[in-house]
């Protein structure tokens, strides 16, 4: 197959590229590097491509003749969306929308969307189902929301074909150490970590340490981020059987197994011998306290399995990767 990856220059869809590629599909990857990273493109191609640039997308899908598009590209972090809602919103979701535009104008009818456990806003059961109530509490998630809508609806409208994946916590890295994790700034858990323990003149911000958990920090599910670039090579497999034009089906893709703040400082700490500095900082708007995902329809319907559902081994991989980055 010949496969679109945008924001294919990130942290996921540089893991999704790889696996890819060693399975041989040809890739393609849109991505504008505003917070991609051009030496990630180590498969496939680049093309420089801002999906809010109408004109340029389109000169791309008429080079290009693609059987599906992996959508990646988005801004993704919660602190961020709550002090600029507007954009995320004209990023994430008028982005989307002229990516699906411009599919239906030139005849490609599968995607894959990455998703966000974010969708979910405060949970009511542990872990959570697919079917759970949706109401996010932040912008980053209304515009995944509103994104799965649209796709949605233009599956029905048009008779395309989607597999939208609801991402849980993404972490670690390839364990060849070819890509990983590299935001700018970084604002994920276990990269903050090993930072921290890399240099001790960093601290570590706990936010908040009153929630309605064990330790009264905040308690996630983390995905190996190349278990979840496996998710997308069986959601792309499925979309090119016959039939589901129409539908658009929808996968949570986490552990189902939370852990905590602490928890992830003291496995941290396990693998490398040494804790961060910690400080002591008041919640974040926008964080649930507890965010635990159900994996099983995407066990039971497309045979997914995780290779690395440890957290030890997760911070391993994440922990030799770190490593290969200058001190910071």
């Amino acid at each position: 197959m010949k496969i679109l990856l945008t924001g294919g220059a990130g942290y996921i869809g540089s893991h999704a590229n790889k696996l890819l590629s060693s399975r041989g599909h040809e890739t393609v990857v849109a991505d504008n590097l505003g917070r991609g990273h051009r030496e990630a493109v180590r498969w496939g191609r680049l093309a420089q491509v801002d999906l809010l640039d109408e004109a340029t997308l389109d000169k791309l899908f008429e080079a290009e003749k693609f059987d599906a598009v992996m959508h990646f590209a988005a801004l993704i972090f919660v602190g961020e969306s709550v002090k600029h809602p507007g954009r995320y919103y004209r990023n994430n979701v008028q982005g989307s929308l002229n990516l699906l535009r411009a599919m239906r104008k030139y005849g490609v009818g599968r995607i894959i969307f990455s998703s966000t456990a974010a969708v979910y806003g405060t949970p009511e059961t542990s872990p959570l189902p697919e079917d759970h109530t949706l109401g996010p509490i932040n912008p980053y998630g209304w515009s995944k929301l509103m994104i799965e809508q649209t796709i949605r609806d233009f599956c029905s409208a048009y008779g395309m074909k989607a597999v939208i994946f609801r991402y849980f916590n993404a972490a670690g890295a390839d364990p060849e150490r070819e890509t990983g994790e590299k935001h700018d700034p970084e604002n994920h858990l276990i990269p903050l970590v090993l930072k921290a323990v890399r240099n001790p003149a960093r601290s570590l911000k706990i936010f908040g340490s009153d929630y309605d958990t064990p330790d009264g920090t905040c308690v996630r599910d983390y995905i190996h981020v190349c278990d979840l670039a496996a998710s997308h090579l069986l959601g792309v497999e499925s979309l090119m059987e016959p039939g589901g034009e129409g539908t658009a089906r929808v996968y949570n893709v986490g552990n189902g197994e939370g852990f905590s703040v602490r928890e992830v400082i003291e496995a941290t700490a396990k693998v490398t011998g040494k804790k961060p500095r910690v400080e002591q900082a008041p919640r974040r708007s926008g964080d649930a306290a507890r965010l635990v995902a159900s994996s099983e329809k995407l066990k039971r319907e497309l045979g997914w399995r995780p290779e690395y559902p440890e957290l030890v081994k997760i911070i391993e991989h994440a922990w030799a990767w770190e490593q290969t980055l200058p001190v910071d």
